[in-house]
């Protein structure tokens, strides 16, 4: 609707109750999200695939519209775009976008409307690190499927913004922690043995001196980032920004405080990758994606641009979800799960 006040009436500078629409909304960072979202004034369509319920149970769900969709097969019919735009949002917050292609189709669907997007990116864009803490415009390297396409994405959507086109930001989380799901331990995969030994005392193999940096974030601080880019595009529009939280940790940090939780020391012994792959199978893998980008992100530009202050430390954010899986202690100082 090019001209209509509809489209003269999306998200703009500060404040203003408007419509939006999250996609992805009952994962990680939408079960977060649309209550802040409810809480703060706004319409809200929550658009899902229906195979689960949000991680968070929360009142505000009531005052929601849901909406079920399959992006992946709408996408492939090039529907979706069209089926978003139907639904007139002001906002469309983009929390399952993984290819240029699907990120193209919402673009052009929405080009037309006036309406603001907001994509969830991943620090993983960056690749290894070759500066601490990580900037946003920091030169980049990213490997592997999901870094690259990230990254492709992100220079779509900040090209279309800056030539003129739809107004668009993106939004880098580290690794999003929480009650309901597994957390990222120190090792960098979802080994629940590295829990288990760390809360026993037993040896923990730790490829290299264990000083690579992993940043995590609670999903409400991301869901608190998003809801601030929506509270103001003027700021956000055609930039990124890191989600994190405040600091990251270094594996050997991360592992001597995760068993503190215990009321333990952690017994940590240095290996060569070669020694951690033949006794850590299948994780080790995940732990070498993760160690080998050793990434610590600067908040700076949220901080100064949106008003982002991260509410969870990095140590914080993991223990919510480890609480959660019913992994702290039970008063023996043993597994209580």
């Amino acid at each position: 609707m090019p001209g209509s006040a509809r489209a003269r009436r999306g998200p703009r500078g500060q404040g203003g109750a408007v419509r939006v629409l999250v996609v992805g909304a009952t994962g990680h960072i939408g079960s977060y999200l649309v209550p802040r979202l409810v809480g703060a004034g706004h319409e809200v369509v929550a658009l899902s695939r229906g195979t689960r319920e949000p991680y968070r149970a929360h009142p505000a769900w009531e005052r929601v519209e849901r909406v079920v969709a399959d992006r992946d097969a709408e996408d492939a019919a090039g529907t979706f775009g069209a089926r978003v735009a139907r639904l007139r949002p002001d906002a469309v917050v983009d929390l399952v976008c993984f290819t240029p292609a699907s990120a193209r189709l919402l673009v052009e669907a929405l080009r037309p409307t006036g309406a603001f997007l907001a994509h969830c990116g991943t620090i993983w864009v960056h690749g290894p690190a070759a500066a601490s803490p990580l900037r946003e415009d920091d030169p980049r390297a990213p490997f592997g499927e999901y870094g690259t396409q990230k990254a492709a994405i992100e220079e779509l959507l900040l090209a279309e913004t800056r030539s003129g086109g739809l107004r668009t930001t993106v939004l880098h989380p580290g690794h999003i922690s929480g009650p309901g799901w597994p957390v990222i331990t120190p090792l960098g995969n979802l080994d629940p043995q590295v829990w288990r030994r760390l809360s026993t005392g037993e040896e923990l193999l730790v490829p290299g001196l264990g000083l690579e940096t992993l940043h995590h974030v609670h999903a409400d601080d991301v869901a608190q980032g998003f809801e601030r880019a929506l509270a103001d595009p003027g700021a956000a529009a055609g930039e990124s920004f890191h989600v994190v939280s405040d600091r990251a940790l270094t594996v050997r940090g991360f592992a001597e405080a995760a068993a503190r939780w215990w009321g333990r020391e952690a017994d940590l012994r240095p290996v060569s990758w070669e020694e951690f792959r033949a006794a850590s199978g299948e994780h080790a893998e995940a732990s070498w994606e993760h160690l080998s980008r050793s990434h610590s992100a600067s908040t700076d530009k949220a901080r100064r641009l949106l008003g982002y202050v991260p509410g969870h430390t990095s140590l914080e954010a993991a223990r919510t979800a480890v609480e959660a899986m019913g992994l702290l202690p039970d008063g023996r100082g043993t597994l209580s799960a």
